[in-house]
């Protein structure tokens, strides 16, 4: 495990006070470029930390829902926009009180197999917060949204999910951490997108049956009132420990040359979904 977090060097990209105009599509463009660089050897290991604002990112599942436009419109009229995200699991909230992490690795010789990434995230959470007394779990919490088996839970209630994404020779493991703001809510919203989007319809798959109250934030579970910046400086420590040089850097040149390429495909992809 601390294998995988231990790094000659960790490169930060730091895009969680962007802003508003900060789209989550040139996210998930950054991070496919980043897997594509890392993985070639063109750069190293990276962690990019992101927050977007009001937006409910779908997964590919997601867009076979019998009623679709109908629970989109619904996330609409809250002022939520949406996206469909080209790693696995299916939809997540995420707003000013959300931070993602990417982690970037180099699929080494012998490869990384799907469990030690999902590891290495678990045990970064586990060290950026072992000054609590509560126990961290990694397991399917039933009732979330975009359940999995490394859903990371505080006494049963989520607060974190995570997906990976792999390209080139290269491996993100992604997180979405509940820092502020209700879980709960975070969980209606979705209760009711699926409630409009799939009605009394049969469907070939099982979407999840949300229980808004098996989801908390960090703030809540903690009795903290942590901030996107807290948490930060709680993961550069943990880089910083893991690693013989941090800095902090923005994308290279040949990642620039990669990134438009990669941005048109997610657009494109998401473009194709709309005209479902």
């Amino acid at each position: 495990m601390e294998g995988l977090l231990r790094q000659p060097q960790w490169r930060i990209i730091d895009q969680s006070a962007v802003g508003i105009h900060f789209q989550a599509l040139q996210s998930f463009g950054t991070d496919d470029t980043l897997c594509a660089s890392v993985g070639t050897g063109e750069a190293p290991a990276t962690a990019r930390t992101w927050v977007h604002h009001k937006t409910c990112v779908l997964g590919i599942q997601d867009t076979k829902l019998p009623f679709l436009q109908e629970g989109i419109e619904f996330l609409h009229e809250q002022g939520y926009q949406t996206i469909v995200r080209n790693s696995g699991g299916l939809a997540v909230v995420l707003d000013e009180g959300v931070l993602n992490i990417s982690l970037i690795f180099p699929e080494a010789e012998k490869g990384i197999d799907i469990n030690r990434g999902y590891d290495a995230m678990w045990q970064l959470i586990q060290n950026m917060f072992a000054d609590f007394p509560h126990q961290i779990e990694a397991r399917e919490i039933v009732g979330s949204y975009c359940p999995g088996s490394y859903d990371l839970s505080i006494g049963g209630k989520k607060f974190a999910g995570i997906s990976q994404r792999r390209l080139k020779k290269g491996v993100a493991v992604q997180i979405y951490l509940c820092v502020n703001g209700s879980g709960r809510e975070r969980a209606e919203l979705v209760r009711q997108f699926y409630k409009l989007a799939k009605q009394e319809a049969e469907t070939k798959f099982a979407y999840p049956q949300i229980v808004p109250e098996v989801m908390a934030s960090l703030a809540e579970l903690l009795g903290t009132d942590f901030t996107i910046a807290d948490v930060m400086l709680r993961l550069l420590n943990q880089l910083k420990e893991n690693g013989e040089f941090l800095y902090a850097g923005p994308l290279n040149e040949y990642e620039l040359s990669l990134f438009p390429g990669y941005y048109q495909r997610v657009i494109d992809r998401n473009e194709k979904i709309a005209a479902m």
